[in-house]
């Protein structure tokens, strides 16, 4: 039998180390972003790890904005990530915090560092502080302003937070060691003046905390116990830990690190995905073609699918990357038992049955998914004109080719056998309407058993069709070439996004809603536009077609 420790993944085995030794007697971790872009694919695995976490060990989970840059943040990145994390299924209740909500508290703490001699206002420049911070194999050199009294420190710290100094002409340094091999203990910057008016705070501060002084207070505050970051962060753990002993927290939480989830060809850089669209490129931090939490979910992903992938994914201390295909392996199986099999016509062409009787329609009994019966029936209405895909005939088939051409007859999608009896073209040669006769002998579940045919084809009954536009995406960087080229700009796909204004839609589709999805028959599965859509005009993103690249390792 397995060892039960083995099952667990290592920070499960760090936290229950912690619980059995007193270190800790509850779980309550966070999911600290900072408002400044959408979350993507990466942070969902964050979410869900911190949220899965304080449920397995029944404990708190925060939900908590790291706003200490407000050069950066907005309301409208406030609200979308609230949003993306409420789709996830991570419940904070009553717990949402603001690192802006601590803003008194950090500045007391670094009063509290200057009076223990532990921090320094300092007036080198942003380019000298680098300059004497040395290299990976030198040390750095200490600021001529390192010395300076506790009580004139005070004072000009004081003076920070009045007003009276231009950006960048002071900041607060943390007194640690400029010859540590960890960069991150040079005496790192705590604080900064910024005159910038800030989302949460308006207009009261123009002294903002450092993220690596503000992260570890606000942890300590809120009394987090394990604080959960990616591998990053590891090279930062010495100074979080520097920052909560030399404030003297009681309870001081516990950074873990673990690796990000990087996916192959696929932008999740903020400052990328800003360029894309501000020039245009895509419309908005939620096109389809990104894989932000809103994109995915506007793309027709659902939770359940992005939870089975983080699942696949694993926890780890080792930084890979997965095949985007392992993504949409995930959304298949979820959608593939929930969903109705629809028919859906993109580049449609007309096909006419000559015998079948004008002004005639019956309504054939078609099951909604075959795997599930739980999604019952529909009645499709079937009429003398039809709509089918244009790859659906060919004048000049090669061998084993199955569907219409003239002479061949094929089975028509819950109805008769139709047979190809002529086709008639426009000016240009193009083939625009076929003519076929049907076999009234044949229809589906009459129980016909006197010829068989090889090709079975769907259709849309022309009369009662909805028409619809339907976007097909591709990866938007072109995967051949990598993600990007040498002078550093992305490598992108022009074909990313093929748009279908004239598609045709079986009558079921009527009423469609936003995030409504289905599986279009032999095309994909698809969702209703969230953003486009309209009752009079439906909109609809492929989601993922129907064949997968990947396979699921063998246990």
């Amino acid at each position: 039998m397995e060892n039960e420790a083995t099952s667990k993944n290592f920070i499960e085995q760090a936290i229950e180390k912690d619980l059995a030794e007193g270190v800790y007697d509850t779980v309550h971790t966070r999911f600290p972003p900072e408002p400044n872009g959408y979350l993507h694919i990466g942070h969902a695995k964050s979410i869900l790890l911190n949220y899965g976490l304080a449920q397995k060990y029944h404990g708190k989970f925060n939900m908590r904005f790291d706003d200490t840059n407000p050069t950066k943040e907005k309301i409208e990145f406030v609200e979308s990530i609230k949003a993306d994390i409420q789709w996830l299924g991570a419940d904070w209740e009553d717990r949402l915090f603001f690192a802006s909500d601590y803003f008194d508290q950090m500045y007391e703490a670094a009063v509290k560092l200057i009076k223990k001699g532990k921090a320094y206002v300092c007036d080198l420049n942003a380019e000298q502080i680098r300059e004497y911070r040395g290299t990976l194999t030198e040390p750095g050199k200490e600021s001529p302003y390192r010395n300076r009294s506790v009580e004139e420190n005070l004072q000009l710290f004081e003076e920070m937070r009045d007003g009276k100094y231009a950006d960048g002409e002071k900041v607060l340094r943390a007194k640690i060691d400029m010859a540590s091999p960890n960069i991150n203990m040079r005496d790192p910057i705590i604080y900064r003046v910024a005159h910038i008016t800030h989302h949460n705070t308006g207009d009261k501060w123009c002294i903002y905390p450092m993220y690596d002084f503000a992260h570890p207070i606000e942890d300590a505050i809120e009394g987090i116990t394990h604080s959960i970051c990616t591998l990053e962060f590891e090279d930062h753990r010495p100074l979080y830990d520097w920052v909560v002993r030399e404030l003297e927290y009681p309870h001081p939480p516990r950074q873990i690190e673990f690796a990000k989830l990087y996916l192959t060809n696929v932008v999740t850089g903020k400052r990328y995905i800003k360029k894309l669209v501000e020039e245009g490129i895509v419309d908005g931090w939620d096109d389809p073609r990104l894989v932000s939490i809103a994109a995915l979910r506007r793309r027709g992903f659902t939770p359940e699918s992005i939870k089975m992938f983080v699942d696949l994914c694993g926890i780890s201390k080792s930084q890979s990357s997965v095949d985007y295909a392992m993504l949409e392996y995930c959304i298949r199986e979820d959608l593939k038992l929930k969903k109705p099999r629809l028919m859906a016509v993109l580049d449609p062409i007309k096909l006419v049955i000559d015998n079948y009787p004008e002004g005639q329609v019956e309504y054939l009994d078609a099951a909604n998914n075959l795997e599930n019966e739980e999604l019952g029936s529909r009645k499709i209405p079937f009429c003398r004109e039809l709509y089918i895909e244009r790859d659906d005939f060919m004048e000049e088939p090669p061998k084993k080719y199955f569907r219409l051409f003239p002479g061949n007859e094929v089975r028509l999608m819950h109805a008769y056998f139709v047979k190809c009896e002529s086709f008639v073209k426009d000016e240009n040669g193009k083939v625009i309407e076929v003519h076929c006769t049907y076999d009234p002998e044949t229809k589906a579940g009459s129980g016909f058993t006197g010829r068989k045919v090889k090709g079975t084809i769907h259709w849309v009954p022309a009369s009662y069709a909805i028409e619809a536009q339907v976007r097909l995406y591709e990866n938007i960087i072109d995967e051949e070439k990598g993600v990007y080229n040498e002078d550093g700009s992305l490598n992108l796909n022009p074909n990313s996004l093929t748009v279908v204004d004239h598609a045709y839609l079986e009558p079921a589709f009527e009423g469609s809603k936003a995030y409504d999805s289905f599986q279009f028959v032999r095309n994909g599965f698809f969702c209703v536009d969230a953003k486009d859509s309209t009752p009079e005009k439906l909109v609809f993103n492929r989601i993922v077609s129907l064949k997968s690249s990947f396979k699921l390792p063998k246990a």
